[in-house]
């Protein structure tokens, strides 16, 4: 039977043209080597052509006009004096192309730039900002997620800010000394000596918001304190912001006991990564049960960062992905690897007395 034909052009989307007149920040629209231009065409599956002063664009009816919606709102601001910095139009872009709900607009003037220390940053994508949100308003947040997502970097620009304008006297910087295998036995140097490379990207972030020279006065008098978990036991941290990185790597006792050292005035932020977890397969993750322990609770907050989060080079987005699709196929393997593996039921023996089957009737 053939299809009907009235019933096809209701559904088939209509194919349309549309051109937006751009007169300034073409350099910046497009990105280095066309990638901000390559987003919104692999995104919203649309063709785009540079004439003399405006974009055309291609494709079905609803795409062009969310892509011809996106660049007004890119040609708006800049017009209104916007500047878009290395990288920043390319995270904007990944967020409102993957949500039609989300105006480039909306995205800008919502992440509105903060100082931390020598540096002004904007949360880059909505969960970025609803980190930021969540760490001004709760004492306990969790940032989950994998690399790359700015988790760590924003929460010590919280701490930083926090210290600057007073409200907290002394930032607390902590990781698990557990990184892929290696021990800390087998390194050479004091113990300070040691743990020192599991802190440094903490170290790196302090550095990139506050002076050199006033981060190591700031560290002789201990109103900064970088420090393995294991030097947290046992203490109560009052009037702090404390930030627990790579918490993935905690154990349950771990966790609980860093949790606890929380004080009055104090906020804590916890960090960590699921799919990166180098503790023994035998032991399980701190962070992976206090999702389960403290969910629902008022006063903490949890926010999930996904690869849409990611605002390192492109190909880190795509390695992210990469790795969620290959985890995705090894568990599915394995759990038919499991079910081929299990032992076929016997039948059960045959009752007294019963007809023997041809198998076993006796030869003529």
């Amino acid at each position: 039977m053939l299809p009907d034909s009235s019933s096809d052009l209701q559904t088939t989307p209509f194919w349309m043209k549309l051109s937006v007149h751009i007169s300034r920040g073409i350099e910046s629209l497009f990105g280095t080597r066309d990638e901000n231009m390559r987003l919104l065409e692999s995104g919203l599956a649309v063709k785009t052509r540079l004439l003399n002063d405006s974009l055309e664009i291609e494709g079905e009816e609803p795409n062009v006009i969310r892509a011809a919606s996106i660049l007004e709102d890119y040609v708006a601001l800049v017009g209104e004096g916007h500047q878009f910095r290395n990288g920043d139009l390319n995270s904007y872009l990944r967020v409102v192309t993957g949500d039609a709900t989300i105006t480039l607009r909306g995205l800008v003037e919502s992440g509105r730039q903060r100082t931390f220390g020598k540096k002004v940053l904007a949360p880059k994508t909505v969960n970025q900002r609803r980190y930021i949100d969540a760490i001004e308003k709760n004492d306990l947040v969790f940032g989950i997620g994998p690399a790359g997502t700015g988790k760590t970097y924003l929460a010590v620009a919280m701490a930083v800010a926090a210290l600057l304008n007073k409200r907290v006297s002394r930032i607390i910087l902590t990781r698990p000394a557990v990184e892929a295998g290696e021990r800390l036995g087998f390194l050479p140097g004091t113990l300070q000596e040691k743990v020192d490379p599991y802190l440094r990207p903490l170290y790196d972030a302090l550095y990139d918001m506050i002076d050199v020279e006033r981060v190591e006065k700031l560290l002789e008098k201990n109103v900064i304190e970088v420090a393995p978990l294991a030097f947290m036991r046992g203490r109560t941290l009052n009037d702090s912001f404390i930030i627990l990185d790579e918490a993935q790597n905690t154990s349950a006792e771990q966790m609980k006991m860093v949790l606890t050292r929380t004080g009055f005035n104090s906020k804590m932020v916890v960090t960590g990564d699921l799919t990166q977890i180098d503790i023994p397969s035998a032991q399980r993750s701190g962070l992976l049960e206090v999702t389960e322990v403290l969910k629902n609770i008022e006063g903490i907050a949890f926010v999930a960062f996904d690869d849409k989060d990611v605002v390192r080079h492109n190909l880190v987005q795509k390695i992210v992905r990469a790795y969620e699709r290959y985890n995705d196929l090894i568990g599915a393997n394995r759990q038919m690897s499991l079910r081929l593996n299990e032992p076929t039921p016997e039948a059960p023996p045959a009752a007294a007395g019963a007809n023997p089957g041809p198998e076993s009737a006796p030869a003529a």
